[in-house]
Parts: C-alpha cells; sequence; structure tokens
C-alpha cells in the first residue's frame, strides 16, 4: 500500500508545476520529523524532555557543555534544584553573564571549552555581536555559514575524562553537548568515561554546524553504539531505529537524546 501510495505521488507530483508545493511539504515534514523546530525550549522538546527526565531524579550529576549563558543550567535548577550541575564556557564575555547566573541558581561555572585533548583553541564569534550563541572552533560557522566579519578569542580546552577524575565524579545522569560543530570532538575527550557505561543520557545538537567540522551523524551512531538514539519532539522523544542517510543526515537544527542501552 506505502509503496502504490509512493509511486501515485511520483507520477502525479514529481512535476515542475508542483516543485514550489513540494518544497512546503517538505519544510512542514521536517518539522514533523522533530528538524528545525529551534523557535523556543516548548517547540524544541528540550523542555519536555527535561521535565520528564528529571522528574523522580534527586542529586542528579550534569555536565552542561557550551553553557552559553546559562539558559539550559537554570531550566534543570528549576526543575530539579538537589542537581550537581557543571557548566562550561570558554567564551570569556558570555562567561561573565553565565557567572551570574550561576551564583543565583547555585551551579558550577568553568571557563573553558572541552574536546578531545587539553589545549588552547581559537574561538570564533561575530566582530559585531561578540558573545554570541553561534561562536565555534570553526571559523567557517560565522564566515561561511552565517556570512558575517569574525573576531577571535584563544581559549583553555580540556577533556572531560580529566575533568571527572579531577572531581572524583563516579557517575554523569545526563552530558548535554552544544558547541557549534565540534558535539563530536567533547565526546572523544569522554571517551574512556562513556566507554565504561558511566554517562547515562547525552543530548547534543546536530546541525549545519557539523557541515564546517565535517561531522556525520553516522560518526555519532558508531561512537555511541551502545546507546540508544532518540530525536526530540514537542511532546517527547521519537526513537531513531536504525542508520539511515535519508533520515539522519539532516544538516539542519535539531536535538538527538541518546540513551544508554541496559
Amino acid at each position: 500500500m506505502v509503496r502504490e501510495m509512493y509511486r501515485l505521488y511520483r507520477f502525479l507530483f514529481a512535476r515542475r508545476a508542483f516543485y514550489k508545493m513540494n518544497w512546503l511539504i517538505y519544510r512542514l515534514a521536517l518539522r514533523g520529523l522533530g528538524v528545525l523546530n529551534y523557535e523556543n525550549e516548548k517547540i524544541s522538546g528540550e523542555q519536555r524532555f527535561l521535565q520528564s527526565y528529571f522528574a523522580n531524579r534527586k542529586s542528579s550529576t550534569v555536565l552542561d557543555v557550551g553553557g552559553n549563558t546559562g539558559e539550559y543550567a537554570r531550566s534543570i535548577m528549576e526543575i530539579e534544584p538537589s542537581t550537581e550541575l557543571y557548566s562550561f564556557e570558554p567564551h570569556p564575555v558570555t562567561f561573565e553573564k553565565l557567572k551570574e547566573i550561576a551564583e543565583t541558581w547555585g551551579f558550577r561555572p568553568f571557563n573553558f571549552g572541552c574536546g578531545s585533548e587539553n589545549t588552547k583553541r581559537k574561538l570564533f564569534d561575530y566582530a559585531d555581536a561578540d558573545g554570541s550563541k553561534h561562536a565555534s572552533i570553526y571559523l567557517d560557522v560565522i564566515k561561511d555559514i552565517h556570512n558575517a566579519a569574525v573576531v577571535e578569542h584563544f581559549v583553555n580546552i580540556i577533556k572531560l575524562d580529566d575533568f571527572v577524575k579531577e572531581h572524583d565524579l563516579e557517575q554523569v545522569d545526563l552530558l548535554k553537548i552544544d558547541t557549534e560543530g565540534s558535539e563530536l570532538d567533547v565526546l572523544r575527550g569522554f571517551s574512556e568515561f562513556i566507554r565504561e557505561g558511566r554517562v547515562k543520557a547525552i543530548q547534543f545538537e546536530f546541525n549545519e554546524m557539523n557541515i564546517a567540522s565535517r561531522v556525520f551523524f553516522k560518526d555519532f551512531w558508531g561512537f555511541l553504539s551502545q546507546y540508544k538514539f532518540f530525536r526530540m519532539m514537542p511532546d517527547g522523544l521519537v526513537p531513531i531505529r536504525a542508520y539511515s542517510p535519508l533520515l539522519c543526515e539532516i544538516f539542519a537544527y535539531q536535538n538527538i537524546v541518546a540513551l544508554l542501552k541496559h
């Protein structure tokens, strides 16, 4: 039945006259799949996910990588104030704002980024809007994807494997990564802890920034082989049961959740 419908569609609608209509349907379908729902935390599904995930969790440990000005961390602390939350933000301008939120909501801010090695890197941002949410270690994010003039900062990068040892953390209940293209690099610097099954859930963005970093969804799928993948929707999580380039390699805003298999 489904195959027949596809054949009918191709016969009837795969024509130039319907191109604009098909483009509109495509855009609507992407939103229906959890892609491009970036307007706010309710529409993206992030609010629903956090409320559900922390509903019955006390004294959880959360690593917020790419903390920006603290909105994500504040959302978690509002839901469950007992959470032990560490937020990482390398941008010197943005970090000052993060510190203020951290003092109010009781989580710990750190002025460095996370990656696959302990080093210093250039962080690029808009020359006329320094301290934006799009700051990235990839120049192409600002210069090519957003077509803007660039300002740069030298920032410290650390491995999360070293951080958790230094702070005697035995388990991480949620690792959130929003680093404008360097999400996989963050995971590689946490490979030991992840391999040991001590990270219960991971939330990361997959979007057009991964074009700049040359990272595919397939790379995450292979690296996190002991996890079940889900795409975030406004009313909950939808499982991604098998890797498919057509379904997975969509370089546009989406939140992916990986839950450790039991």
